[in-house]
């Protein structure tokens, strides 16, 4: 028989092993509810704001706004680029969105065809989701009533205002200015690897030309947000207009050019090719650069067709081209000037006589512009009536180096930093650039000379260049540069006469200046010194430059023949004459004769700018000074005795 105390002993040994696990499983539950509870206190207590941000950043949004872009002012405050309201349509990828049947709908309330719906299809397809996309702009307030009051049945689609950047004067500005439109995957790449989220942004704009692309990150400003209620799946339930985050205007950019002017440009002008500069000769500051023809900038701002595109590109006289500061033109007998400085600062004779009749031989015959011969001539009537023939010979005399060290001190060839892109340096050769360019024939034959001398063969150059070398002539002592940007955000730029005195004998600059009033008085252009603003008189110098090879012959002059073999009209100026002020460079592409075509549109340009110099104004509208009364008609003190009274009606005089 077994005996019981066998049996309470394996009850009490299971009961211990029982009590033991019991024990054990309930420490580690109690550190796991104690480390629970620390946890949950330390986030409670310590990571309250953490977890508050997180729950609000899940509640809330906020929505990038590009900030307002700077504005484009001239010398006097005038508007030049702005920003004005605007109604977009935007069309946002979605869970629950077609968008190829959204933009079909849509095309019933604004105009959108075929092609440019699929092209906004892609647009729409490649774009991240609930990245919205610009459908439309410049919408009519119908328009934009239609379609926000069918917003319920249009998921996805968005109709707000917003700005889009405006130019009132359309074309006169434009290749200054420039112009903004959409960023593309280029300006995206450029960034580098982490752009700025804004360039994302379906409104924002990037300058792509001129002042609005040199300026772009001025111009810009500081984006701001706007603070939204969203959804669990980020869609926007409702604004919180008290957590919006202003933005910070882009800076202003003021210019030195005058409104008046530029447009007083374009208007003489007319539908011809060519470009103007005008500075002032007492700092450098640029009041007139003027392109034509140009173009709107507005159409490409909202964006252009092909068809546009095309027509502008496409169009012989390039209104797309920046005539003042892009082109380079043969500067025809404008360049006599410096031919005649670059004599005299090596020691030739002013009073050296050529006989001119009509032609002269060298290796071939040369020919003059008029027929039959000026007759002998020395330098300064060589200038004023503009001599070919005197020039071959000068130029001879000097050589090609002297002639282009003398041009280069007058800023010809010469890149200026005038705060925006597309300069072409132009070419003013000598025996070194010969060398370089044509290493099977480098060495300078003397009859490429004379072709220097009067401003044709290799030599190029662009308007600004003439502008700034007549404004160097005109100032007399000061190397002054072209001054476009007068100041950024307030901040006033560098004076263009803040760069050093000008290497050249005055006395010899004396002489240019001399000859070039003779232009205006019995020479080529003696028919466009008088302005017309009482005793101011205009110097000059015209120039026509051949533009097609013509053999020996001198090209086409006038409006006689294909408009694209003519030869170029320039004229360089500066008045007053006997103090100048303004200094301008006028090119009319094909025009023909400089004293026909390019003179006549230089003199209105220049009556333009003198009528908006106060001082220029007061001399003009001085009073004429009252004649001396004889003695009997004077009293004691010097003044005339009082009239009679005049006779009441009625009555007889007293």
């Amino acid at each position: 028989m077994t005996q019981p105390h066998i049996f309470f002993e394996e009850v009490n040994e299971r009961q211990g092993a029982f009590h033991r696990r019991a024990i054990l499983l309930g420490a580690f539950a109690g550190l796991g509810l104690g480390a629970l509870g620390g946890r949950l206190a330390y986030l409670q207590l310590f990571e309250t704001q953490r977890y508050e941000k997180l729950s609000t950043s899940n509640q809330f949004n906020f929505k990038l706004l590009p900030a307002p872009r700077g504005v484009i002012v001239d010398r006097n405050g005038a508007i030049l680029a702005a920003n004005r309201p605007n109604f977009r349509l935007m069309v946002a990828r979605d869970k629950g969105v077609d968008p190829e049947g959204t933009l079909k709908t849509l095309a019933e309330y604004v105009p959108l065809d075929e092609t440019r719906q699929r092209r906004l299809l892609r647009e729409i397809n490649s774009a991240p989701k609930r990245a919205p996309v610009q459908i439309a702009e410049d919408m009519s307030w119908e328009q934009f009533s239609a379609i926000n009051v069918r917003a319920p049945e249009l998921p996805g689609v968005t109709a707000d205002m917003g700005e889009v950047r405006v130019y009132p004067h359309g074309g006169a500005f434009a290749h200054v200015i420039g112009y903004v439109a959409k960023v593309n995957k280029e300006d995206v790449e450029k960034a580098g690897p982490n752009p700025d989220p804004i360039l994302l942004h379906p409104s924002f704009r990037i300058g792509k030309q001129g002042v609005e692309k040199a300026f772009d990150l001025d111009l810009r400003g500081k984006p701001g947000a706007q603070k939204v209620e969203v959804d669990a799946n980020g869609r926007q339930v409702r604004e919180d207009r008290q957590g919006d985050i202003p933005a910070t205007p882009g800076k202003v950019i003021e210019l030195t050019l005058d409104v008046d002017v530029q447009l007083r440009a374009e208007e003489v002008f007319g539908s011809e090719s060519g470009a103007a500069v005008v500075m002032d000769v007492r700092n450098g500051d640029i009041l007139c650069m003027f392109s034509g023809p140009s173009f709107d900038a507005n159409r490409f701002v909202r964006g252009l067709s092909g068809a546009e595109y095309r027509g502008l590109a496409q169009y012989d006289h390039k209104p797309l081209f920046n005539k003042a500061l892009t082109a380079t033109y043969p500067p025809g007998s404008t360049f006599k000037t410096m031919v005649a400085l670059a004599a005299l600062e090596n020691g030739y004779d002013p009073k050296t006589v050529h006989v001119c009749s009509g032609h002269w031989v060298f290796g071939r015959v040369w020919k003059c512009d008029k027929v039959g011969g000026h007759g002998p001539l020395d330098l300064r009537s060589a200038v004023a009536t503009s001599c070919d023939i005197y020039f071959y010979q000068c130029a001879l005399w000097l050589g090609p180096d002297k002639i282009a060290a003398t041009a280069r001190k007058f800023g010809l060839g010469e890149i200026f930093d005038i705060g925006i892109p597309g300069q072409k340096k132009g070419l003013v050769p000598d025996r070194a650039y010969k060398a370089r360019r044509f290493p099977k024939d480098p060495k300078w034959h003397p009859g490429e000379t004379p072709s220097m001398g009067i401003g044709q063969g290799y030599t190029n150059l662009n308007p600004l260049q003439l502008c700034v070398m007549t404004s160097r002539i005109a100032n007399g002592t000061k190397t002054l540069h072209p001054r476009l940007v007068r100041s950024i955000g307030g901040v006033e730029q560098k004076s263009g006469a803040a760069w050093g005195e000008l290497p050249v004998d005055p006395a010899h600059i004396a002489f240019v200046r001399d000859a070039m009033a003779a232009v205006t008085t019995f020479g080529t252009a003696a028919a466009f010194g008088d302005l017309g603003l009482g005793g101011i008189r205009m110097s000059g110098k015209t120039g026509t430059a051949q533009a097609y090879s013509y053999g020996t012959g001198r090209g086409v002059y006038g409006t006689r023949g294909a408009w694209a073999l003519r030869d170029h009209a320039w004229f360089i100026g500066f008045a007053p004459q006997d103090a100048p002020r303004y200094a301008l460079a006028v090119l009319v592409e094909h025009g023909g004769f400089g004293a026909a075509a390019a003179a006549p549109r230089a003199r209105e340009i220049m009556r333009t700018v003198l009528l908006k110099d106060p001082e220029i104004v007061a001399q003009v509208q001085r009073p004429t000074p009252m004649p001396d009364l004889p003695p009997e008609l004077q009293n004691e003190d010097g003044l005339p005795d009082a009239p009679d009274p005049l006779p009441t009606p009625g009555r007889p005089a007293a």
